[in-house]
């Protein structure tokens, strides 16, 4: 069996339990940072990465190898992340009344404050392309050309997003300063 990341994800297509666990095993660390990067909190990046993780055996059918199996997978989180925030929108468009969204907004910040540093609050700050183009880029997990790959965007979009990031941060950080 090739031991490259394309070779096991084929084989793991297949059905070989061996090469889903090695794949598992290479990527679980990165996926994980990637969901909370995108998530912003510790509980929500081990649901959204047990999320993937229980859903990778079917959606593995779809990978072809065109595309680094990593560019692949974080194109897979970031289309769960996606999906969650409409799941957690409709729920709480759906609930009684104002006082319990008010109540559920609340407790959410103060979960959300409790568990994140300024960059993962700035983050949250930055609209869904901007957030998941950094969630991608952060550290050493993807560059720019990658990133694009994995969102569907040209290179030069991706790098567009990231010097838009860097101005709206130092804004919000200068801002903080100021007040």
């Amino acid at each position: 069996m090739e031991t490259g990341d394309t070779g096991l994800a084929l084989a793991a297509a297949g059905g070989d339990r061996e090469a889903f666990a090695a794949l598992l095993a290479r990527h679980y660390d990165g996926l994980f940072r990637v969901c909370f990067r995108l998530t912003g909190t510790r509980d929500g990046a081990e649901d959204l990465t047990q999320d993937i993780c229980l859903a990778l055996p079917a959606k593995l059918s779809g990978f072809r190898g065109d595309a680094k199996f990593s560019t692949w997978l974080y194109r897979v989180a970031v289309n769960a992340a996606h999906d969650a925030r409409r799941r957690a929108a409709s729920r709480t468009k759906a609930s009684d009344g104002w006082g319990d969204w008010e109540r559920n907004r609340r407790a959410a910040a103060d979960d959300t404050a409790e568990g994140l540093d300024w960059l993962q609050t700035a983050m949250a700050a930055l609209p869904e392309d901007l957030r998941d183009t950094a969630a991608l880029t952060m550290g050493d997990e993807m560059t720019h050309a990658e990133a694009a790959e994995a969102l569907g965007i040209s290179e030069g979009t991706a790098s567009w997003r990231l010097s838009e990031i860097r101005k709206r941060l130092k804004a919000m950080r200068d801002e903080e300063l100021s007040a």
